[in-house]
């Protein structure tokens, strides 16, 4: 199941010189969950999960705090979560997840990103069947053994525990998610190297160099447009 999360969060980070659209990103989606609930991490779950990750990637935190402020401030400002479904070249799945105050602009940039790259996209649950939701999170300097004993004496439950070099990542249910991190935190364990809740396909499948091209450059497409928060695949990108 492991999927290289630190070599992924790496070349998403590599694409932007300064990671300014991460960032941006970030800033969105921290306005929104603070606009549906309190803006306070402590009473509002959506938010304090989006901080989690936010953190995992360094977003500074004055991104973070005007957010926030802006979601105090009573801004109008409003966007639709929407999820997209589609194929890439050689039968490969892609799952889009979207923040947006324009539907009918997203739609149509997602469709064309498809659309100009190999790709289509598909009606709602023609993709998803294929991928479960997962909560991943990621330590460093602890081995699989030493993990497995932190979640064991703190009674959680995980699907997976797989080591990736220096890091030891846990798979486990989504709402599992902030059990696993309690479990860490009591442990003394406060940083780390994934915070995610994400779609993993249950298998994956490898493309040939051509393909492989087209459909790397149709993700870059996809994760290029602003509305874009998350992109998921089932392709072996052979990190």
């Amino acid at each position: 199941m492991g999927r290289k999360w630190n070599n992924i969060k790496d070349k998403k980070a590599a694409k932007d010189a300064n990671t300014s659209r991460i960032f941006a990103k970030f800033g969105r989606e921290i306005y929104v969950a603070a606009k549906q609930g309190v803006p306070d991490p402590e009473g509002n779950q959506a938010l304090k999960f989006v901080l989690e990750r936010a953190k995992t990637y360094n977003v500074p935190r004055h991104i973070i705090d005007r957010a926030i402020e802006k979601a105090k401030g009573g801004s109008e400002e409003s966007y639709d979560s929407l999820r997209y479904e589609g194929f890439g070249p050689n039968g490969s799945m892609v799952i889009v997840d979207a923040l947006t105050n324009n539907v009918n602009r997203t739609a149509s940039d997602v469709r064309a990103a498809f659309g100009k790259n190999g790709g289509n996209m598909g009606v709602s649950g023609s993709v998803a069947y294929m991928f479960d939701a997962t909560a991943v999170i990621g330590v460093e300097g602890k081995s699989e053994e030493e993990v497995m004993e932190i979640l064991m004496e703190a009674d959680v439950d995980a699907r997976d525990i797989i080591q990736e070099e220096d890091h030891t990542i846990v798979y486990a249910e989504p709402d599992q998610f902030h059990a696993v991190q309690e479990a860490f935190k009591a442990a003394g364990i406060t940083e780390f190297s994934v915070a995610e809740l994400s779609m993993l396909p249950q298998s994956e499948v490898t493309l040939p160099e051509d393909a492989m091209a087209k459909f790397e450059k149709m993700i870059d497409a996809l994760e290029d447009l602003e509305d874009v928060q998350q992109v998921y695949h089932n392709v072996d990108l052979g990190e």
